[in-house]
């Protein structure tokens, strides 16, 4: 159940077990340190979870009146904008998930209560994808219910980054932690091995209409491969922990972690446009104004751009 104390614990974030970056930077080693479980993943499930159901925190929810601020959870992990409206946003936490319709300013849960869901995905359309500890799920309306989804070829469902090719929705690649990179060419029915190199450590993930991968590796930085996870190349010497192409002008790229840093030609060069000195998380652009963007801080604060990633305000 989400609760308000006189004082407030800041929320962690959970990355799968590595050596410690060499950084001595506070956020980033908060970093690193929980260790990921394996899960052997066969068949396609259908339980179905509705929302505001399942158990924990995220599934108390009907309180009468929406929580001011940010719900107090311990892990801020993935953030949506509703591809209509600017001001509905979709937060993915340790506790499932978690929806404001007023721009950020208050939130009520909503499905998956119980659940890490540290990835949001929407290939088109009203399908949704969650992915997280120990969980992939998929909606097919827009969020009302959620399918488990246990596809064949995945080593495990610690799924620390999801993406889909914006070429293919059909085509999807999920970092399992401690593992590697997969991908999928069927909708999520089934998955192969693309990169054994990288995938491990990454909790960004995100793809270009161009084809390549771009991934936030917490010990490497961002990676960049152009042959389909074969080979990589560092772009970025930094611990990330969201990446979000802009939906008009996909060279425009938000990255977050050591607060939010912005790339005006696809990744190549960055610049930060945002320090947050507890680091930064998850991030989204909005597709029905893609001068908004929404990026959550670890200060407990969400943070919002109007003028396309370039400057930033919280949001009261």
């Amino acid at each position: 159940m989400t609760t308000s104390t006189k004082k407030r614990r800041k929320p962690r974030v959970q990355a799968p077990q590595r050596q410690q970056p060499r950084s001595s930077s506070p956020w980033l080693w908060a970093l690193a340190g929980v260790a990921a479980v394996a899960l052997v993943a066969a068949v396609i499930g259908v339980a179905v979870t509705r929302s505001n159901g399942g158990s924990g925190a995220g599934s108390s929810a009907q309180a009468s009146e929406p929580a001011v601020g940010l719900p107090n959870t311990p892990d801020y992990h993935s953030l949506m904008v509703s591809p209509t409206n600017a001001k509905a946003l979709l937060l993915g936490t340790h506790y499932g998930l978690f929806r404001s319709r007023d721009g950020g300013r208050t939130w009520r849960p909503d499905a998956l209560g119980g659940q890490d869901a540290m990835n949001l995905v929407r290939p088109g359309g009203k399908t949704l994808w969650v992915a997280g500890h120990m969980v992939l799920a998929k909606s097919t309306d827009g969020g009302t219910t959620w399918g488990n989804v246990r596809p064949r070829g995945l080593p495990g469902l610690d799924v620390h980054g999801f993406a889909v090719d914006p070429r293919s929705s059909r085509t999807l690649y999920a970092a399992i932690a401690g593992r590697g990179l997969y991908r999928s060419t069927d909708g999520g029915n089934s998955f192969r091995v693309a990169s054994a190199t990288v995938g491990a450590g990454v909790m960004a993930l995100a793809v270009t209409p161009d084809g390549r991968i771009l991934a936030g590796d917490m010990q490497r930085g961002l990676v960049v491969s152009r042959d389909g996870g074969k080979t990589w190349a560092v772009k970025l010497r930094a611990g990330l922990m969201g990446l979000a192409l802009n939906p008009a002008d996909p060279k425009r790229v938000l990255a977050a972690g050591p607060g939010v840093l912005l790339s005006t030609d696809g990744g190549t060069s960055w610049k930060k446009v945002l320090d947050i000195a507890e680091g930064a998380g998850p991030l989204a652009w909005s597709r029905s104004d893609p001068r908004i963007a929404y990026v959550v801080g670890f200060d407990r604060t969400l943070y919002r751009s109007t003028d396309s990633g370039r400057t930033w305000s919280a949001v009261a």
